[in-house]
């Protein structure tokens, strides 16, 4: 569903990527893993097309274009994207703010309602659709962005460190409802994170980063398994982050 070859992104003289390659399997979660400063948010923006690589190919379901090209030729409602910050609107509502791809689709009142209700019957957070997102925890606000991000029942789900600033126990009730979305939606979903617990929770498939490319690839049994350095090293909370790019800063 998604195959990524080659990628190479530099920001000025600070190289993010360097040659990056995946494949990620129609209605798999493949977790991209890794400490901050990597390139997983930048591989994610990459995938749906809000920054350009330097080069590579980027295919969606069999279409390949040139990563330099930035925008994919998608139907609406192909992608949805949890934001890592969440991103509601803090001038609308719950419902407002869950509300706004099928309005912006056009999609009729009567079946936004019934849709919103549905998918925030899903995120376990009923009753809450007139709730302003300032009134909200933490956890809610992501439980909505949630919500919002599946509203289109998309075929393609980015996750961009969904479980930053929340503690242990709400971390892990989103892990779980991400585990458990997955299994009513049956998207494809990419989830980048340096949370292990979250890794571990919902991927079918984990490519840990490093040196500006997935540097090993397994289930999560495998990955905990390895007796490669890296792995364990990341995994037992040994700093990742060698210099990348070396020849063309050299």
């Amino acid at each position: 569903m998604i195959e990524l070859q080659d990628i190479k992104k530099s920001f000025g003289s600070n190289c993010i990527l360097d040659g990056l390659s995946l494949r990620v399997h129609e209605g798999e979660t493949y977790v991209i893993l890794g400490p901050s400063g990597v390139g997983k948010s930048v591989t994610l923006k990459i995938i749906i097309g809000l920054l350009q690589a330097d080069s590579g190919i980027v295919a969606i379901d069999g279409h390949r274009l040139p990563a330099t090209h930035g925008v994919m030729d998608n139907k609406p409602g192909d992608f949805g994207y949890l934001f890592q910050s969440g991103a509601l609107i803090n001038w609308l509502n719950v419902y407002d703010n869950i509300a706004l791809p099928l309005r912006h689709a056009h999609v009729a009142e009567d079946e936004i309602a019934r849709s919103v209700k549905e998918k925030l019957t899903m995120v376990e957070l009923d009753g809450v659709e007139k709730m302003m997102p300032d009134e909200l925890s933490g956890g809610m606000k992501k439980r909505v962005s949630l919500a919002r991000t599946i509203i289109s029942e998309p075929r393609i789900v980015l996750y961009d460190e969904p479980t930053t600033g929340l503690d242990p126990i709400v971390s892990d009730k989103i892990s779980r409802l991400i585990v458990s979305v997955q299994g009513r939606i049956r998207a494809t979903s990419v989830v980048v994170t340096h949370d292990m617990h979250n890794a571990m929770t919902v991927a079918d498939r984990i490519g840990l980063i490093d040196e500006g490319r997935i540097i090993a690839e397994g289930t999560p049994d495998e990955m905990m398994n390895s007796t490669d350095e890296r792995i364990r090293g990341f995994i037992f909370a040994t700093t990742l982050g060698k210099d990348i790019c070396t020849k063309q800063n050299s």
